[in-house]
């Protein structure tokens, strides 16, 4: 690799979410950020790059499977052909590094510390400090869910941002512990509509994605709720499935 080589991969990394260079001694540029722990290894061929990743979670490489299958290779190689496909490949990972377990739990806990430290100490473990805590985790979660369905609604594709919710399964409060509530797969992003019905389990989703409706919910109404024939999520990956069966039983239970 030359020097001009080494230098578009390395500002390919910075603007792209791994702003660190830990070796470049080698064929192979090592980067990294301190916003996220995943690692890329980037080799330049002749007129392409190749990429191998070390994921900070293992759900990383499956999600980059589902956008850049095209570019995968044998071992988790990806063979990228341009350098705005790198790009797009960096922002990618770096952005789902951030959203998925465990480093949506860390930053929580970091916001966290921030917050209760601009607290009065009479407020701190109070009412108003658990508020705080779940306020803090929620505005995380919506973060997580909307990077991770990259802005647009896991059923309808609207990418109206201010239409946009994020539905936890398993709610808030049922939840076992921070990783369960910040797990970008406890869930999905809905628009209002659907969002307001999925948390009342009015609707679910089957184990292939398609949209369940509640018997509570009569024929004629479905078209006035923005529900049609056919509906499903764009998506569904396995690490869902816990959560949403968990969701289903309890729709069940009411439909």
């Amino acid at each position: 690799m030359n020097p001009l080589q080494r230098t578009i991969i390395e500002k390919a990394g910075h603007d792209n979410g791994f702003e660190h260079v830990l070796s470049s001694a080698s064929d192979a540029i090592i980067l990294a950020s301190a916003r996220h722990q995943s690692q890329a290894a980037v080799t330049a061929l002749v007129g392409s790059f190749e990429v191998r990743f070390q994921p900070a979670t293992p759900a990383l490489l499956p999600e980059l499977l589902r956008s850049f299958q095209p570019w995968a290779g044998a071992d988790d190689v990806f063979f990228v052909p341009t350098l705005p496909d790198l790009a797009a490949l960096l922002r990618r990972t770096a952005s789902l590094s951030q959203a998925l377990p465990n480093q949506a739990v860390r930053d929580y806990h970091t916001a966290v510390v921030q917050a209760v430290e601009m607290m009065s100490a009479e407020a701190r473990g109070t009412e108003v400090e658990r508020l705080v805590r779940q306020r803090v985790g929620q505005a995380r979660y919506r973060d997580a869910l909307l990077t991770y369905w990259g802005g647009s609604c896991a059923v309808t594709g609207v990418a109206v941002t201010e239409a946009l919710r994020a539905s936890h399964a398993k709610p808030w409060a049922e939840c076992a512990d921070d990783a369960e509530r910040l797990d970008a797969f406890n869930g999905f992003l809905l628009v209002a509509n659907l969002d307001a019905l999925f948390d009342r389990l009015l609707i679910s989703f089957d184990d292939a994605g398609h949209l369940l409706t509640s018997t509570r919910l009569s024929q004629s109404d479905l078209p006035g709720l923005g529900i049609h024939s056919g509906m499903t999520l764009r998506w569904l990956a396995s690490e869902h499935r816990h959560y949403l069966q968990w969701h289903r039983e309890r729709f069940l239970l009411g439909a």
